[in-house]
């Protein structure tokens, strides 16, 4: 399934912010693809020296990955498809 990063602004000052809403955006992923629509948040990443942080999603569109983000009610900047790296076997 297509992956995609969403980016937000997050104050320097405020980092335990980032935590919170990914938590919220966890929830909203999982409400979305309760409904059906197909969108799993997998994990942030804080660049706190860039005062950004990006969730990766995994999802069937750029839109269902929109609708989980307002649910949870986050302003972010941009929703754009990512490529991973595969897993190796063996690795976490």
């Amino acid at each position: 399934m297509p992956e995609f990063v969403v980016e937000l602004y997050v104050s320097r000052v405020d980092d335990t912010t980032a935590w919170r809403s990914s938590e919220r955006a966890r929830l909203a992923a999982a409400e979305v693809n309760g409904e059906g629509t197909a969108v799993r948040y997998l994990r942030s990443i804080l660049v706190p020296e860039d005062e950004t942080c990006f969730y990766l999603y995994e999802a069937g569109s750029a839109d269902a990955v929109r609708e989980a983000v307002q649910r949870a009610g986050l302003r972010f900047e941009r929703i754009t498809a990512a490529v991973v790296e595969p897993r190796r076997r063996g690795s976490r």
